[in-house]
């Protein structure tokens, strides 16, 4: 079986240009928001799967800003919402859908990421780690 980050690597990296948006306008954000975020997403596309609600934990404004981001990034992954540039003059192209499956798969490698950089750097080891990478 190909591992995640070879075959999804494109997904990947719009997820974590999601986050590093919101890391990038607010300085603050930490690991743990992020953490808090992609748990619960998972927990969200998880529920849609079983075809139970899903309820959203209270997020901080920032992380609030990360779930927002991330979810847009990861339906448009799904083909089921467009992606507009910031000036609303050019929108992305839909990509292949992914599935269910494929998305909450490329989250937990993310969340694994977040569990990794943090232990090594600190409170913002991974979005300091990330955001290297991200153009």
């Amino acid at each position: 079986m190909p591992n995640i980050e070879e075959e999804y690597l494109d997904v990947l990296q719009n997820i974590e240009f999601a986050i590093v948006l919101v890391y990038r306008q607010q300085r603050e954000l930490t690991d743990y928001d992020v953490d808090k975020v992609l748990n619960a997403l998972i927990k969200h596309y998880q529920a849609e799967q079983q075809q139970r609600t899903f309820e959203r934990p209270r997020l901080s404004l920032l992380a609030e800003q990360v779930y927002e981001n991330v979810q847009r990034m990861c339906e448009w992954r799904l083909g089921r919402a467009r992606i507009v540039t910031e000036s609303n003059d050019v929108e992305l192209g839909t990509p292949e859908p992914l599935t269910v499956d494929e998305i909450i798969g490329c989250l937990k490698r993310i969340h694994k990421s977040v569990g990794k950089w943090n232990k090594r750097g600190g409170r913002r080891g991974y979005l300091q780690y990330v955001d290297q990478f991200i153009p």
